[in-house]
């Protein structure tokens, strides 16, 4: 059992953080601010070569694991907390699916733009009556001659605004005339077309430089290239996403925790009341050294499952712990950090503010914590399914 980090991986540490500091809090600050998508941080995301770390490296990747994608994220989530990690994750484990499953013409096509930045992806699934059930998902893809034609609504869609393509995951076969319910969804790596599809911006809680947006899909027409290996069977390849996801959304939790840490511990050794640094008080140490130890747990078991995944073990239940304990530490770190700065965490400028607003929806997506717990009672502890 061997902690440390290779080389190359340290080399990967190194230079996203380099990168990472031409890109300040107050950069961050404004474009949180403004709701404005941060395009040249994309950019030099893209020209870094950090988008394609988990893509074969004859698509234009670096053909790396989701242990090294999740040092990214890690990384930049600790530099710009969501708006950074939200801005360039799909790009990073999002497409796994046509990674795995799509035609060699779809990847060539594909894989390259999106390595590049030239490309923006997002991602379709969550539909306004179907959340954590996609099962029960009514967008409905019909085929006709070479083409499908599309029709559906999806919500929580973010990027939508500036991408290109979707990962779109339909029926083709209706929920009534299946014999299990995860069969007849078909999943396409569709063209965004704002003539078919109508993209309205939802206002959120925070992460306001990355637009989270409902679709209102009509008539769509999707070619039979862009499908996605074969028809009715998107569920099980939309599930060669969901454990890079839970990882990688782990990573990002532990990022931004630590940076509210760290601010915070800064401020409590500069702060003096009463003739001595706030952080002198137990009251204030105590608080903070648990946030750091929960933090710290949480990147073991998030390092355990990326692990698990470039090994091509099973790594669900590892993925899902990661994702449930990260969100979870990171919340209360930059609830802490609030805390800790009093007055002043509830001002803009200080940044902690903006980690709360943002970390609040690490449990709430990709999925929430509740049905994590659910996923573990069912499929670790063998309990009776209560849904």
């Amino acid at each position: 059992m061997d902690f440390d980090l290779t080389e190359a991986q340290q080399e990967i540490v190194r230079g996203v953080r380099a990168m990472c500091e031409r890109f300040t809090d107050e950069y961050w600050r404004a474009k949180d601010a403004a709701h404005e998508f941060p395009h040249d941080f994309y950019q030099a995301v893209a020209k870094a070569g950090y988008l394609g770390v988990a893509i074969p490296e004859e698509f234009g990747g670096s053909g790396l694991g989701i242990t090294e994608a999740a040092l990214v994220m890690r990384e930049i989530a600790y530099a710009g907390a969501m708006n950074a990690a939200s801005a360039i994750h799909l790009s990073i484990f999002g497409l796994t699916p046509v990674v795995l499953h799509g035609s060699d013409e779809m990847k060539r096509r594909h894989l390259p733009r999106v390595v590049s930045g030239e490309l923006h992806a997002a991602f379709g699934v969550t539909e306004p009556d179907a959340g954590n059930d996609i099962t029960h998902i009514k967008t409905f893809a019909r085929r006709e001659g070479d083409n499908y034609v599309v029709n559906g609504r999806k919500v929580f869609t973010s990027k939508a605004q500036e991408a290109h393509k979707v990962l779109l995951l339909t029926r083709t076969t209706p929920f009534e005339q299946v014999a299990k319910k995860t069969e007849g969804m078909s999943l396409f790596f569709a063209d965004l077309d704002r003539n078919a599809i109508e993209v309205r911006e939802l206002v959120k809680l925070g992460r306001h430089a990355v637009d989270t947006n409902m679709l209102f899909i009509d008539n769509l027409k999707v070619s039979a290239a862009d499908l996605i290996g074969e028809e009715g069977k998107g569920f099980r390849y939309l599930l060669d996403g969901l454990n890079p996801e839970r990882i990688l959304v782990a990573s990002e939790a532990v990022g931004i925790g630590r940076a509210a840490v760290d601010k915070a511990v800064r401020y409590a050794k500069e702060r003096m009341v009463f003739g001595r640094p706030i952080g002198q008080n137990q009251a204030i140490a105590h608080p903070l050294a648990d946030a750091y130890s929960k933090l710290e747990v949480a990147e073991l078991m998030m390092m355990k499952a990326a692990w698990l995944f470039d090994h091509r073990k099973p790594c669900g239940p590892e993925a899902n712990i990661a994702k449930l304990r990260a969100a979870e530490a990171s919340f209360e770190a930059c609830d802490r950090a609030v805390q800790t700065l009093g007055g002043y965490g509830y001002m803009r400028e200080y940044d902690v503010e903006r980690y709360f607003r943002e970390c609040r929806m690490l449990k709430i997506a990709p999925v929430s914590q509740e049905m994590v717990l659910n996923t573990i009672s069912e499929h670790v502890l063998h309990l009776p399914r209560s849904y």
